[in-house]
């Protein structure tokens, strides 16, 4: 039986305020079905947190670099409680841009070309044809992006300023197209949903500021278009052994696309940019959305999660 459910929250990361939402949300809901739950704002003290508060079952809604990168995870693989969403290796290698792509390119998932190079570098001269896209490897949420449109001189000289992007960055080529995204949950897609950012491309204004973007859901994409996402989210969920719900985030370029493609035609459309092993979780997240969209609501949803955690992960 169930007694107390420890949620993880805050954190670390740059994306510590976006975990103490999803925190929240995911403490009123699961009050609402009736656990007894404890706020933790997990800090470098985690194990002597979680060991004052002796909970049954551990609720991780950390973001970002800590939190989902492997790192906390093997903090409560040694505590030894059931916990919620992806271990120790799929969270470690989720979270690392350059070698997921490594594995979900060996796993016949398209994903853009790109290449770990020095930060300094990276800053002084192009270092892929342009457009690219410079990003830290080990971040999420969109914190950090450069893109470097076809008319640009010279890469951005922040860039080598910005110590939070790490020593080393992706350099990517950029992939243009439609924002689309799928969950998974327990190894099965949900549905596809379209991201229409309201600013300039769906950085981390868009994605958390009000009115930054809109949802479509179920995505206005041909059936086709929507059934290789979602097969691939599925390819990529087990291909990084990850567990519980995922999320996994691509680009679909129709712009040139012919009026009755082949399945050819659309693969060669769509790239996957990366998968999140431990989506937002409010209510308007995009994971909980295509979960209500299938029938599952906020509340059902964080239920499930609960009753999915083990240990060891």
């Amino acid at each position: 039986m169930v007694e107390k459910i420890a949620i993880l929250m805050g954190g670390l990361s740059a994306e510590r305020e976006v975990s103490i939402v999803s925190g929240e949300a995911v403490d009123a809901a699961l009050v609402a079905e009736g656990f007894k739950t404890v706020k933790i704002d997990a800090g470098q003290d985690l194990w002597a947190q979680l060991t004052r508060t002796n909970p049954d079952i551990i609720f991780n809604c950390l973001h970002g670099v800590w939190g989902e990168d492997g790192r906390v995870q093997g903090v409560l693989d040694l505590f030894g409680k059931p916990y919620t969403h992806s271990g120790v290796l799929s969270s470690a290698l989720a979270m690392d841009k350059h070698r997921a792509k490594i594995v979900l390119k060996a796993a016949g998932i398209r994903v853009p070309f790109g290449k770990l190079v020095d930060r300094q570098l990276a800053a002084q001269e192009h270092v892929l044809p342009r457009p690219y896209v410079i990003k830290p490897n080990c971040e999420g949420s969109s914190v950090g992006v450069y893109i470097i449109p076809k008319s640009t001189n010279r890469p951005p000289l922040d860039i080598a300023m910005n110590e939070k992007m790490g020593e080393q960055v992706l350099a990517e080529r950029f992939a243009p197209g439609r924002e689309l995204t799928v969950a998974v949950m327990n190894g099965k897609a949900l549905c596809v949903t379209e991201i229409i950012a309201h600013t300039d491309f769906y950085d981390y204004e868009a994605k958390y500021a009000e009115g930054g973007s809109s949802h479509v859901v179920p995505a206005k994409i041909p059936k086709q278009a929507a059934k290789i996402c979602m097969d691939w989210a599925e390819k990529a969920h087990m291909a990084l052994g990850c567990r519980g719900l995922t999320r996994s985030d691509f680009r679909y370029d129709d712009e040139k696309i012919s009026k009755k493609p082949t399945k050819k035609d659309i693969v060669n459309k769509i790239v996957m940019l990366e998968l999140n092993t431990q989506p937002g979780m409010t209510p308007k997240s995009l994971a909980p959305e295509q979960a209500e969209a299938t029938g599952m609501n906020f509340r059902q949803l964080c239920r499930w999660i609960v009753e999915d955690a083990t240990w060891p992960r």
